[in-house]
This record gives C-alpha cells, structure tokens and sequence, in this order.
C-alpha cells in the first residue's frame, strides 16, 4: 500500500481519505480548517502541520480545493509551491474542479519538476464520497491515467479518461451545466405540481417512472419531505454549495465562449443560481434553489 498525501478535507475531501484508509493506505492529510483535519484523524488519518509537511514521503498527493487559484497557490505560485518539494515521480492527483486552462498550466509545471499529474474532477456528491462510487473524469496521458486509475478505483465506481490534461475539467464543466439545469427544471416542475394541488411525493415518483425522470428525482429531491438522506432533508445543510455550483457554471461559461458553443439552457441555469447566490443562500446546497420557486418563498 501506498502513502497519500490529501490536501483538502472538505464535504467530499474527508470521506474520499477516509476510504484512502479502509483500503490499507497510510494517508497523511492537511486542511486550514483545524476541525476537519480533527475528524479525519479520527477516520485514521495521519494530521500533519502544514501542506509541506503532508507530502513528505508521499508517492501519491491527492488535493481538493475549492478553485483554481487555490491549486495554483498550492504547486505553483504560493509561499511555499508544493511542486518543489515533492520527490520526483510523485503521482499528483488534483480533484478539484477548476478551468482547463489552469488544469493544464499546473501539469506543465508538474512535468518541469519531473512529477506525474493528472486532473481528476468527481461526480457523484457528498453521498457518492461516503460510499465510495464517485465517478473520476481524468484528464492526462494514457501512462498516467493507468498509474493513477488503480487509487482512484479505491474511493470510486466510475474512472474515465477523457483525454489530455485539461479534458477532465471540460467533461466535468459539461456534467455540471447540464445537472444545474435538470436541478432547475426539477424545482420548476414540482413546484408548479404543488402549486396546483399535487402531493410531491406522488408526483416525483409519476415523473421517476415517465420521460421527465433524472438524476435529481432519483437521488437528490429538492422538496423538503420527500426523501431521506438527502439536504432537503436537514435545511439544504451539507451537500455541494450554491456558491460552488456558480462557480462551476461559470466555468462552463467561459468554455462556451472559448469554443463558440451556443448554451441557452446553461445560461439561464446561470441566472437562476446567481440570483439564489446573492439573495443570501450560497451556503446552502444548490438543491435549495426549489425555495426560489415556492409561491412566497419558505
């Protein structure tokens, strides 16, 4: 077994070292956040210090930041760039969701260092990282991916290699645009049914079974009520924050630019989580946009 460096213990962080652990490795971990480090220790991790002290003796470095300029600052450009000190041939596993081009620039820098990276955005959510059947999208070479993919099935179901670095932060841009307007059309539609008379739970399993079913009505119900386990269920608390869902859907924005790509839909999903966003409720999980369209809000 291999020892892991992770570097950011976050709703999807923490669950994925702690599977690290269950499957035999030694997993060292930081986070700025004392507390998270503090309850991955109890899962058996291994809390370092500091990001530098995290990757001493790692053969493989696992991050999960929040943006691109947060992985940038971590390799690259911060006061102590991680990049030069890892041992060369390190395996460097970045799993946030961050812009292609950022993606790409880091694993040029990684390669000046003599160290293996990929980029490896997950789907899947808070539940999928517990569980361990999160889907990886990766972006890197195809000698990479197959050092890469054995770790990675550890703590998911899905390994996909999508194809050059900067590939697997362009399918994941076009995953969470798309989930961003089935989640919209999710909230519209029951929140119409209701508003006419309808019980959500008979209605959300009508749709399940007809042509409007989806990810969001199978797994991820965004009326309060409806299904266990779930943010709807416990005040949109945990789960994958509307702020995080803006910033990924303006990831998806440049793309589109960048590549002329008409996305009239994603736009409009857009718009409708920025509005949720700045009325106050970037914290909340992105299902929460449903209280957007309730008749007088909750």
């Amino acid at each position: 077994m291999a020892t892991i460096a992770f570097i950011g213990l976050g709703n999807m962080g923490g669950p994925m070292a702690a599977n690290l652990v269950k499957a035999g490795h030694r997993v060292q971990v930081f986070d700025l956040q004392p507390e998270a480090v503090s309850r991955a220790a109890g899962t058996g991790c291994i809390p370092e210090t500091s990001a530098t002290e995290v990757v001493k003796h790692a053969q493989v470095v696992i991050s999960m930041l929040q943006s691109g300029r947060q992985v940038e600052g971590l390799y690259m450009t911060g006061p102590e760039p991680l990049f030069e000190r890892m041992a060369p041939g390190t395996l460097v596993i970045d799993c946030s969701t961050i812009d292609a081009a950022t993606a790409k620039a880091t694993a040029q820098r990684a390669t000046a260092h003599g160290l293996d990276f990929i980029d490896a955005p997950v789907s899947g959510g808070v539940a999928g990282a517990q569980a361990g059947t999160l889907t990886f999208i990766v972006g890197g070479s195809g000698d990479q991916f197959v050092r890469a993919e054995p770790v990675l099935r550890q703590i998911g179901k899905n390994v996909f290699h999508a194809g050059p670095h900067g590939a697997g932060q362009m399918a994941k841009a076009c995953n969470n645009m798309l989930l961003a307007v089935l989640m919209a059309g999710t909230c519209e539609a029951l929140n119409m049914g209701i508003n006419n008379g309808l019980d959500p739970k008979v209605l959300s399993e009508i749709i399940k079974q007809s042509s409007g079913s989806n990810w969001a009505l199978q797994l991820y119900n965004p009326v309060p009520g409806v299904m266990e386990n779930v943010p709807a269920a416990r005040g949109y608390r945990g789960g994958f924050q509307v702020n995080l869902m803006c910033k990924d859907l303006n990831i998806a924005m440049e793309l589109s630019r960048d590549s002329g790509s008409p996305v009239p839909m994603g736009a409009a999903a857009k718009a409708l989580f920025n509005l949720h966003q700045v009325a106050g409720h970037g914290e909340l999980d992105f299902s929460s946009l449903f209280r957007m369209f309730r008749q007088g809000g909750e």
